[in-house]
């Protein structure tokens, strides 16, 4: 679907009975601004990446921050209460991060980015302006750019800032293992793909929907099928 063309999808969603959509980029934002209602985690981001019916009333939410904390918990058993997070980028995903960091009581959250407009933006949601150094004293540090996507070979950062003891995040899932990562477990970190956070930020999108858990082993199968075929 292209850009723009968001709000007239919410319509004919409205007009077809549908009763849930998930939204991707770069449609987040049209859709929050064409949905009836916003639930107040995606007011405050200002992006949906679910829309519910309830009644006739549109709802909008975002579900993405809950899905990758849930996916640290679960899957790495990372608690992020109390711990120092490093989040480079501020797109959508980074902003989602941050403020998902920030609520589940990260200690400090420090955005770092290339324009200084948006890292603020991006900080004022729950964190601090900072720099990519600031990578060497943190518990977890997370890549929310698109940087080692695909066959991009870069580094957002300077893999010496990593070692033992931290968990390196990459929200990027294809490739499932980033030069990010590979760097990462080369100096002891626990690393982390993209891929966690898309099955539980799509496990809250189907407890929204249908109000049943969601199957966690056959999403993962599936996605992991899909990924690697």
């Amino acid at each position: 679907m292209p850009a723009g063309s968001a709000g007239a999808a919410v319509e004919g969603m409205r007009a077809l009975g549908i009763d849930g959509l998930n939204v991707t980029m770069p449609h987040k934002a049209d859709v929050a601004a064409a949905v009836d209602r916003l639930s107040p985690v995606a007011e405050r981001l200002g992006a949906v990446n679910t829309v519910v019916r309830r009644g006739g009333v549109l709802v909008g939410e975002s579900t993405d921050g809950a899905g990758f904390v849930d996916a640290l918990r679960s899957d790495e058993g990372f608690e992020p209460a109390g711990k120092r997070c490093l989040v480079i980028g501020a797109g959508g995903a980074a902003r989602a991060v941050v403020l998902a960091l920030a609520d589940a009581g990260a200690a400090e959250v420090v955005v770092a980015g290339r324009t200084p407009e948006r890292v603020a933006a991006c900080a004022e949601l729950g964190g601090r302006v900072g720099a990519v150094e600031d990578a060497a004293d943190m518990d977890l540090v997370v890549n929310a750019t698109p940087v080692g996507m695909g066959d991009d070979t870069d580094l957002p950062l300077d893999p010496s800032l990593l070692g033992a003891g931290q968990v390196v995040a990459d929200l990027v899932y294809h490739p499932l293992t980033t030069p990010l990562l590979t760097e990462a477990r080369a100096r002891g970190a626990v690393a982390v793909n993209g891929l966690g956070m898309l099955i539980h930020q799509a496990a809250h999108a189907f407890r929204l929907w249908t109000g049943e858990e969601p199957p966690l082993g056959v999403m993962s199968a599936a996605a992991l099928r899909a990924l690697t075929h």
